[in-house]
């Protein structure tokens, strides 16, 4: 196996052998979901199943002094000459470049994305380790060591209390 069919396969296989189907399974909610899901890894399986069977092999070579002997040389040798003359014209991709500029504009949204989300993850962690440290306190705590970690707070009782405003 030669050329293009040959690339196809090896990119196939390498795709197939990458893919955590388990791993994203698991992050499947609904039902509908997942029999999406199988939906796809079943196609994805017979297309994979199709490239390896159909473009894996390479055509036997043809005989032709076994044909000269049955058939008859002039006949053969006019078969052999169409045969040899047939070009198959190389596949030249036309879309990948279309396509290439978004796909990487995608990329680079998906990085700064990623980059947003895990400063995010950090600021929820550091507010969940400083809930936890409340919790943890809070039965212990004075008012003084809350409003200090929370100066807006005291700022605010202390405005309701210069303007006599009780909260009723």
């Amino acid at each position: 196996m030669s050329g293009p069919s040959k690339k196809v396969v090896d990119v196939a296989f390498k795709a197939s052998r990458t893919i955590d189907w388990d791993g994203m399974a698991k992050l499947l909610v609904s039902d509908e979901a997942r029999k999406e899901f199988a939906t796809l890894r079943r196609a994805f399986n017979e297309v994979n199943s199709q490239l390896e069977t159909k473009f894996s092999q390479e055509p036997e070579p043809i005989d032709w002094e076994y044909y000269r002997r049955g058939i008859g040389s002039r006949l053969v040798d006019m078969y052999k000459q169409a045969y040899e003359s047939i070009e198959i014209p190389k596949f030249q991709d036309k879309v990948t470049p279309e396509y290439k500029p978004k796909f990487d504009q995608l990329l680079v949204e998906l990085k700064e994305a990623e980059q947003q989300s895990l400063k995010e993850s950090e600021r929820l962690e550091k507010e969940i380790a400083e809930v936890q440290e409340l919790k943890t306190k809070i039965s212990t705590m004075t008012a003084e060591e809350y409003f200090e970690k929370h100066p807006e707070l005291k700022k605010k009782f202390d405005d309701e209390i210069r303007n006599d405003y009780w909260g009723y």
